[in-house]
């Protein structure tokens, strides 16, 4: 074998490495889905998109119908009535709480599309890298499992962690989006991150203005999904 070819099959060898740890890790709610998943009963020609969030996707300090995913539904009431909206999002949720709900999520909805948007606990706490990484691959195991399609919305963290802990939180949402061939939504509040007016007093949570925006960046990314 030539150096040339040996280097060639190094990145390869990388992304099946990567897949196969993916898929060991997501085992165990596998296992838990497949035990359920025959016990469910057909849910008829309706199609689900199931929202697995924080309190950025839970309309935290407003009324639910106000933040975008309910807005989402709203939308799609107009533009794509066949499809219904279950928002399982919790205020104060993490990674592992995700992980921890997803098999019984995914087994009671049956989602066609499952849209997670977890993270920004996780970097708040300093949660290592790699346990947010592995939370997060069990989500997407779990979801593909049922044969759902995944949108995985991602978080950016301000720099006080540190530049290494800044740029690895990011990039574990793009590693995550090509280990399991998914959609990927970079960052959940690129249109508002950088106007202060658009946050509520404490600085981290949008304000009811800035919903429509947010739904409006989501939904190119979500869209497609959504087409046969």
């Amino acid at each position: 074998m030539t150096k040339g070819t040996a280097a060639a099959r190094r990145p390869m060898q990388a992304r099946a490495a990567r897949w196969m740890l993916a898929c060991l890790l997501a085992l165990p709610v596998l296992a838990q889905a497949q035990s359920a998943a025959s016990a469910t009963p057909d849910a008829g020609a309706t199609r689900t998109i199931l929202v697995m969030g924080d309190s950025l996707s839970a309309g935290y300090g407003m009324a639910a119908s106000q933040g975008w995913v309910d807005l989402l539904s709203q939308r799609l009431t107009r533009e794509a009535p066949a499809w219904r909206v279950v928002n399982a999002s919790i205020s104060g949720e993490t990674s592992a709480g995700g992980a921890s709900r997803i098999a019984e999520a995914v087994v009671r909805e049956q989602p066609d599309v499952v849209v997670i948007a977890l993270g920004a606990n996780d970097g708040l706490r300093g949660l290592p890298l790699a346990d947010a990484r592995r939370n997060l691959a069990r989500m997407i195991g779990a979801s593909q499992h049922v044969g759902a399609k995944v949108l995985l919305v991602g978080m950016r963290m301000p720099p006080n962690l540190g530049p290494d802990y800044t740029r690895g939180f990011e990039a574990n949402y793009h590693l995550l989006a090509r280990t399991f061939d998914i959609a990927l939504l970079p960052f959940l509040l690129e249109p508002i991150a950088t106007d202060r007016v658009n946050f509520q007093d404490d600085n981290l949570h949008p304000t009811v203005e800035a919903q429509p925006k947010i739904l409006d960046h989501v939904w190119p990314a979500l869209k497609p999904l959504l087409e046969d």
